[in-house]
């Protein structure tokens, strides 16, 4: 076998390789041999057809699994001796006039990692942030549950139904004055002032009384999922039936009973836990954004372009997706669009970022067990259909890169775990006010960190809060306005607090073997 490099220029790499057609022809004889006694064929007996008859019946066949073996190998040897560390699955490419009974000439062209040193971690200074939970915002908690066990009791006999009364109705939508599928419904408990209705129904109710029959007018929002409705104008009629008001709420060991606890004390507790497990989120976020920030600070090396692009290509996706989630879709892109350079470059720096987190867990022994692997295998298993599964574990097992992607962000979190523990931390109580400044002035001196001033990230849209009480059965969708989906906040200095981990695991373990394909996932039901 014969590899000469033809391209030696920064990270690329370049090779031209031979394989002798002696070697694929010794391949081709083994695998005959292999499986000569296997064969059944008339006038012989098993296990005695002549090899030449084998290679008439599986010639082609045997002949394209040796040529791939040969490749595997001849990759396999270009990497070992000529040390190389690939980015990203080599490009190899057959010379055209192949043919049996000739040499095999490959082109290989790959992109390798940059050599990164291990930087000093003496003098790593980080400060953390801690939010204490205090008594209000626990009984706070316990509020906002017990304002979702509201139980209602009939109002005095004429009383006029008000912001956070209950009514029963019966109503009948019409458009043009013919009715439309959906939209009646007899018995609906409505509340109020909660805005599960679509705009104006509810405020046209306020004042009713039982026994009132009332003809109302709304018109349908425009992102409303019925075609048919989006943007109508519409009458409902409107019959009372009942007024209702809400029972006082009291925090004590009876509302926690009806939760299933022991007592008002546990609910706290499970409350402040909660509270906590929060807050320390957003505390791990800030120190994880100041420990990335002096790690970018110090570090300016060359990364492989490829593995920028992949990069690119993730983070371009989802801002896209994002986009069409927005209340003006077009307008969205377009401004993700302007951006589209400053999103390059945090793609660039959450390669860099992820080299460099990698070499340190290298240095440092951090590893993933294989305990911890097996378990992510299996989480992530889930999300395909049952009878799917099984051949995704077999999959990851069988290919690196796909292992080695799965595993990403547990290393990533454990080297950063690793670096908190070296890094001389201090702490300082704030509120939580104060932790969620400190993150958004750590997303401003990012941004101005970059080489060019950036823009500020395209505004989400809030979106009407998702209503989360509502039984199905109680809200017709003719009148309950459907939740819109909400874009999560995307800037671009937060884009950065993902470095691209996955990259030098990925990238030490990938096989220059073709990819197979993972299985499809399931369809998301309804």
């Amino acid at each position: 076998m014969q590899i000469v490099e033809t391209t030696n220029e920064g990270l690329k790499r370049a090779y031209t390789v031979t394989i002798p057609a002696a070697d694929i022809a010794a391949k081709v004889d083994g695998e005959v041999k292999k499986i000569a006694p296997q064969i059944k064929m008339p006038g012989f007996r098993p296990g005695k057809v002549p090899a030449n008859l084998v290679r008439k019946m599986h010639g082609p066949a045997i002949h394209q699994e040796a040529l791939q073996t040969s490749i595997r190998e001849a990759m396999d040897k270009l990497v070992i001796d000529n040390k190389l560390r690939p980015a990203m699955q080599p490009a190899v490419s057959m010379a055209e006039g192949y043919d049996e009974g000739k040499d095999a000439q490959l082109t290989v062209e790959l992109e390798v990692l940059p050599q990164v040193e291990v930087p000093s971690l003496d003098g790593l200074k980080l400060e953390k942030l801690v939010v204490p939970v205090t008594d209000a915002e626990v009984a706070e908690a316990v509020a906002r549950i017990g304002a979702g066990q509201k139980s209602f009791t009939d109002a005095p006999e004429g009383s006029e139904a008000k912001d956070g009364d209950q009514i029963i109705i019966d109503f009948l939508g019409k458009v043009d004055g013919v009715a439309f599928e959906g939209g009646a419904a007899e018995d609906t408990p409505l509340e109020l002032g909660a805005g599960r209705f679509i705009p104006g129904f509810e405020e046209q109710l306020v004042g009713v009384k039982v026994g009132d029959e009332k003809v109302i007018t709304v018109t349908f929002p425009e992102d409303y999922p019925a075609e048919n409705l989006k943007g109508k104008d519409a009458t409902f009629d409107i019959t009372v039936k009942a007024v209702k008001v809400a029972g006082e709420f009291e925090a004590n060991d009876e509302f926690a009973k009806m939760l299933g606890l022991e007592s008002l004390e546990q609910l706290q507790t499970l409350l402040r836990g909660q509270l906590e497990q929060e807050t320390a989120g957003l505390t791990r976020t800030q120190m994880k954004r100041a420990l990335l920030d002096q790690l970018a600070a110090g570090h300016d090396f060359a990364v492989p372009p490829s593995m920028v692009e992949a990069e690119f290509e993730q983070i371009w996706t989802q801002l896209q997706q994002e986009a069409q989630n927005e209340e003006n879709p077009e307008e969205a892109l377009k401004e993700i669009e302007a951006e589209k350079d400053d999103y390059r470059k945090i793609a660039e720096r959450r390669v860099r970022l992820g080299l460099l987190l990698s070499e340190i867990g290298q240095a440092n022994g951090v590893q993933v067990s294989a305990q911890e692997m097996e378990m992510l295998i299996r989480q992530a298993a889930q999300q395909y259909r049952e009878q799917d599964r099984q051949r995704f574990v077999e999959y990851v097992r069988s290919e690196p890169l796909a292992a080695a992607q799965l595993r990403a962000p547990l290393y990533e979190d454990k080297v950063v775990d690793f670096l908190f523990d070296k890094a001389e931390v201090t702490e300082r109580e704030v509120t939580k006010e104060e932790l969620q400044a400190a993150i958004e002035a750590e997303d401003g001196a990012a941004a101005e960190a970059k080489p060019e001033p950036k823009k500020a990230a395209p505004k989400k849209k809030a979106s009407k809060e998702v209503i989360e009480d509502a039984p199905a059965e109680d809200a017709p969708a003719a009148a309950e306005e459907a939740p819109k989906k909400k874009a999560p906040a995307k800037k671009k200095a937060a884009a950065e607090e993902a470095p691209a981990a996955e990259a030098a695991p990925a990238a030490e373990e990938a096989a220059p073997a073709p990819k197979k394909k993972a299985p499809a996932k399931k369809k998301t039901e309804g």
